[in-house]
């Protein structure tokens, strides 16, 4: 391997297996999407400029080739511009940090970073589930039984901390503060922050009984949730998570339609977050609670996405006397190169 394409895939390596995971604190799901963006890039090179994977470097970069990439993810790979600008963000964070290593690539960086994100025009709705739908879900794991008792617990914290799947998988004993007036559960985000999340009192209640069967040693820098294997205890998955959420969702679904069809982790998230804005709770707030660096963030998936609360505003702002509650205006509407990607953290 020649001494250029050397350089790119040690760069590659060190920025997925120490930059991201030791200096900046990115999760293991940021590693693994920025590992995935960087292998299609690297692909889309090889292909379009007919290479072997040896011969790709950082002179096989420049604004133009980029361009061709993101073309290609929307037109080849059917990407959505999401997905586009998170692939984008990614080669750009890895170009920041080459640069950061040799300064002869400053130039490409900045080329690269003008790059502007791309607008989606469609508006964003989120998926959300009722306060009453929750009620149901609630009411499916057995508590009589250990991984009833846990998964029951699971739930009611995910939702009262409105907290991310990985957070809750991330959180240990010690996280817990229950011992004062006001209760709250310490979150470590992404990027490594760390935000303060108060909860109900029902929830404490619902930790100490779990706390003294999971955990009665009192080890608190145990993982708070884990599952038994072989009488081995092992950190809970995300997998493990998305499993019994989606099993309790379809058994609650045979006793109300409320329930979505499909339930999925991330949905508690947004539940919280929206029941919290509905009844009242101030933008600004929910984006803090949420743990939202940007409150741009937060406006775009919540302040845009409750036509239904919009629309109750406007029924109270309206007259009853108003001609559009008249029903005379209704209308009808109807090899080798796989070890070269292991050697370089790539795979």
């Amino acid at each position: 391997m020649k001494d250029d394409a050397l350089f790119f895939y040690r760069t590659v390596r060190d920025f997925l297996s120490v930059y991201l995971p030791e200096q900046r604190g990115a999760s293991p799901n940021t590693v693994k999407s920025y590992r995935e963006a960087l292998n299609l890039l690297i692909d889309h090179i090889r292909d379009a400029e007919d290479k072997v994977l040896e011969a790709v470097s950082f002179q096989c970069l420049s604004g133009e080739s980029i361009g061709a990439f993101l073309q290609w993810l929307e037109t080849e790979r059917n990407c959505g511009v999401a997905t586009r600008n998170q692939r984008m963000s990614a080669v750009k964070s890895f170009l920041k940090y080459a640069a950061g290593k040799d300064k002869s690539l400053m130039a490409l960086y900045l080329d690269i970073d003008a790059i502007p994100k791309k607008k989606d025009p469609r508006v964003h709705r989120i998926e959300f589930f009722s306060e009453s739908a929750l009620e149901t879900i609630l009411a499916q794991p057995d508590k009589s039984k250990k991984n009833g008792q846990r998964d029951l617990f699971f739930l009611i914290l995910m939702y009262d901390t409105g907290a991310r799947a990985q957070e809750m998988l991330d959180l240990k004993v010690g996280d817990m503060n229950i011992g004062e007036n006001n209760p709250y559960v310490i979150i470590t985000g992404k990027g490594a922050k760390t935000r303060l999340v108060p909860i109900m009192e029902k929830t404490c209640r619902h930790f100490e009984a779990y706390r003294r069967r999971f955990h009665p040693s009192g080890n608190m820098d145990e993982y708070l949730f884990y599952v038994d294997r072989k009488g081995e205890r092992k950190k809970m998955s995300i997998d493990n998570v998305e499993k019994f959420v989606a099993r309790y969702g379809r058994k609650a679904r045979e006793q109300s339609h409320e329930v979505p069809e499909h339930l999925y982790p991330h949905m508690w998230r947004h539940s919280r977050s929206m029941h919290l804005y509905r009844n009242g709770m101030p933008l600004p707030l929910v984006a803090e609670w949420l743990g939202h660096a940007k409150m741009d963030t937060t406006k775009k998936f919540y302040a845009n996405a409750d036509t239904t609360m919009k629309k109750e505003a406007i029924d109270k702002a309206t007259s009853s006397i108003n001609p559009l509650y008249s029903n005379e205006y209704d209308i009808d509407w109807k090899d080798d190169e796989e070890l070269l990607k292991r050697l370089y953290c790539l795979k």
